[in-house]
């Protein structure tokens, strides 16, 4: 099991970003969080296999009006006791 923070910058905001993360992490079995940030990126912690996390991005990259253009991705401490995925809104 591993945990990313992983930013993403492009068309990310308005455009059901959060939800297809929802619904993604739901599908894989993975757990976490999203939140829109001010500076219009997005910001996810995501946790679970390197495939789960994996596939949880590439849903989201296919999703419509969805543009990625760069990913900042960073290892955080796996948290045990996470048990679901939520949107922080």
């Amino acid at each position: 099991m591993i945990r990313k923070r992983i930013v993403f910058k492009g068309q990310v905001q308005r455009v059901g970003f959060r939800y297809r993360a929802k619904h993604a992490a739901d599908l894989y079995g993975a757990t976490g969080w999203v939140i829109n940030n001010p500076d219009g990126s997005v910001t996810m912690e995501l946790q679970g296999s390197e495939d789960q996390i994996d596939n949880v991005i590439m849903t989201i990259e296919k999703g419509t009006y969805v543009r990625i253009d760069s990913m900042e991705v960073s290892d955080v401490p796996v948290i045990d006791v996470e048990r679901t995925f939520r949107n922080k809104g």
